[in-house]
């Protein structure tokens, strides 16, 4: 199973293996209280999708299809989470985002899922 969180909200030992899948570290909480198993940044979006998107909201298909291209280039992160879902009964997905679950993260947690 893939869950999807914000990191702000409480921890629960049904998470699993929590993956931050932000390329920021998420502000205003440390290492120790987010208990992150592993911080993945490679496999977020780039900082050039990221801004366009964020300048480009209206155009979410686009995203996920750029996204998606990003993500197959990204395949030695992309195994690395699949290995851990092989050896997890469930990894949580968090995110800083405002958003409960953010287009990225649901892109990410769809790819995983096929």
């Amino acid at each position: 199973m893939i869950k999807i969180k914000r990191v702000y909200d409480n921890y629960s030992e049904t998470d699993g293996h929590r993956i931050l899948v932000d390329r920021l570290w998420p502000r205003g909480i440390s290492k120790e209280n987010a208990k992150i198993d592993l911080w993945i940044k490679e496999i977020t979006p780039s900082t050039d999708l990221r801004k366009w998107y964020h300048d480009n909201l209206d155009k979410q298909e686009e995203f996920q299809k750029k996204y998606i291209v990003e993500i197959d280039k990204n395949f030695d992160s992309l195994n690395n989470i699949k290995k851990i879902l092989n050896n997890q009964k469930t990894i949580t997905l968090l995110t800083a985002s405002k958003d409960s679950k953010p287009i990225h993260a649901i892109v990410l947690q769809q790819k995983l899922e096929r």
